[in-house]
């Protein structure tokens, strides 16, 4: 990498420090992308300008967020690409609602209870790595469902940028080389141990020719994966789910011993799904309904409807522990409530409504952390590493598309010749009998990845996202009530400093232990909200990594302008025009 540092050691920039903004926040990394015509912000500077290239051609906000998931399918492959699985709210400004889009696929229906308990035996979880976590990927279909019913160009026009830059080559940017590293070198003990079934194909895929993953500014190509998207102009999402790739997919389980098979693939769609929302504060907060965790985000808005944050103050130790508190009770629902619904529907109106979060509120102690933390029971209310990108076009259309592989770059499995990993979504399965997210064939697990969505007065004023597993719900609430709340701008709400707890109930059979878990914050935070959070009881630790990657869209609904914003904590960019 390229330096200009001179004779500075590590120690000497450790010291450093950053340089002064004349207007908005101290905290800010830069300014807001303001345009009228189009705006992307995605996690990387070439596919927000691949999105913003599809605007010009006339394609529409639908055309430009396909065009860019396929570019960083390929440029950003540690946290995505079209071996996984697509959730999307968008805007349409013909009919003026929102609609939701459920790209998840199943798990194999070869594959039996008993079959992966015995696996479970000797890995002692679902492994994250090999066959058994694949499960059918959905992104692919995910995009001609969009296409088919709102998009403009033709697909050939849409995938011909991402096939350009996998023949050509792209330069590898700085955090995405980082991950790239650190994923491969995850993978290799498990491809040893016999975990990853076959492991040359990724090897072949993703590392130079000298065994090395490719580092910051080295060019990159992906000759395979051109070709699967040629296919993919070509024939359509029937050449992936009954076509020439189904086959290629089918033929490689069956050598490598795995489950998924084309009847699987065969039998895959998207499912069109209505959102939810809560109202926080005159604006509405939009959600998809599990089996996402998109639902924590309102359960712990909805509780936070009781507070005045903008009297607790912003960054203080109050507002943080409310927060906190919202996220505990709101993630034991999460564990105990989400999944399927074709197999377990939750309690969505009653788990988002504001009489079961007054009943949850009441736990809260505004003068001392919560000991232990239970479910609650929404029935007695009823009567019976991810990507994220956001486009918006001229005329008002708003896309929020969130795409991911689940952990790390996936399973370390690529079919033959095809030039993607498949996911490991499948390892967020419970193996508990009776629970409702527990491993079944043909279901579809637990996901952690969510699009939101914010309207007010029944207009479009935001589209946003924040990856990062059980981190995007708790980021989500972070955005809306810096903004709201605190009256932060669209990019400075993403650089102010995050918090992160960990060690609530997941769906996954990991139960809390009773204790109050680790609430991890970022060092930007101020030393007197640290000390007064350990003071109410919390255990914090400041550190740095794992809280999310953010972009957003802002629209001026009086104007119809735009502020987009992208993560200063990975290598993305907003672009406009």
């Amino acid at each position: 990498m390229f330096s200009i540092s001179g004779d500075g050691d590590a120690a000497q920039l450790e010291t450093r420090y950053p340089g002064d903004r004349i207007s908005g926040e101290h905290f800010a990394t830069r300014s807001a992308v303001i345009a009228q015509n189009g705006v992307a912000a995605t996690a990387h500077p070439l596919a927000s300008q691949v999105a913003i290239d599809i605007l010009k051609q006339g394609g529409n906000a639908v055309d430009a967020a396909i065009a860019a998931n396929a570019a960083i399918g390929l440029m950003e492959p540690t946290g995505n690409g079209i071996g996984g699985d697509i959730f999307v709210i968008l805007w349409d400004p013909e009919t003026e609602q929102v609609y939701g889009l459920n790209g998840a696929g199943r798990s194999p229906m070869g594959l039996s209870f008993d079959a992966m308990q015995a696996h479970v035996e000797r890995w002692g979880e679902i492994p994250p790595g090999g066959s058994l976590p694949v499960s059918v990927p959905g992104t692919v279909d995910g995009w001609f469902a969009m296409h088919e019913r709102f998009g403009s160009l033709p697909m050939s026009d849409i995938l011909a940028p991402a096939i350009d830059y996998a023949e050509d080559g792209f330069p590898v940017t700085e955090a995405i080389a980082f991950y790239w590293d650190m994923n491969m070198t995850r993978f290799a003990p498990a491809a040893q141990s016999g975990m990853i079934e076959e492991f040359e194909n990724t090897r072949a895929t993703y590392l130079t020719a000298d065994g090395d993953a490719p580092r910051e500014g080295e060019i990159f190509r992906n000759p395979d994966l051109a070709q699967t998207y040629r296919l993919l102009a070509s024939g359509g999402r029937d050449a992936f789910y009954e076509g020439e790739i189904a086959r290629t997919i089918d033929r490689y389980m069956q050598r490598i011993g795995g489950a998924l098979r084309y009847e699987d693939l065969a039998a895959h769609r998207s499912e069109w799904i209505d959102p939810v929302s809560v109202n926080y504060r005159g604006y509405d907060v939009w959600e998809l309904p599990p089996q996402g965790q998109g639902i924590a985000a309102l359960q712990m808005l909805q509780t936070l409807n009781g507070y005045d944050l903008s009297e607790t103050g912003f960054m203080t130790a109050q507002t943080l522990h409310l927060m906190v508190e919202a996220k505990r009770l709101a993630f034991e629902d999460r564990a105990r409530f989400y999944a399927d619904p074709d197999f377990a529907p939750a309690p969505v109106e009653a788990l988002i409504s504001a009489e079961y979060a007054d009943q949850r509120r009441a736990l809260i102690d505004q003068d001392s952390a919560m000991e232990s933390v239970a479910h609650g029971d929404p029935a007695i209310l009823q009567d019976g590493d991810t990507t994220y990108l956001t486009v918006a076009d001229s005329n008002g259309m708003m896309v929020s598309l969130i795409q991911s592989n689940y952990r790390g770059m996936g399973s370390g499995l690529v079919p033959d010749g095809l030039g993607f990993m498949l996911q490991n979504r499948g390892q967020l399965f419970s193996m508990q009998a009776g629970h409702p997210n527990v491993y079944a064939p043909g279901k579809r697990p637990f996901h952690t990845i969510i699009p939101a969505f914010v309207t007010r007065n029944g207009e479009p004023v935001m589209s946003f996202g924040l990856m990062g597993g059980a981190m995007q719900p708790q980021g989500h609430v972070q955005i809306i009530t810096s903004m709201i709340d605190f009256g932060l701008g669209v990019q400075e709400a993403g650089d102010a400093a995050r918090w992160r707890h960990d060690g609530s109930s997941e769906p996954t059979d990991a139960v809390s232990t009773g204790g109050l878990g680790v609430l991890h914050v970022e060092s930007g935070m101020p030393e007197a909200t640290v000390e007064e959070l350990r003071a109410l009881g919390h255990d914090v630790v400041v550190d740095a990594g794992g809280y999310g990657g953010y972009q957003a869209i802002w629209r001026d609904p009086d104007t119809g302008v735009y502020w987009a914003a992208s993560e200063m904590r990975k290598d993305g960019s907003a672009i406009g025009y």
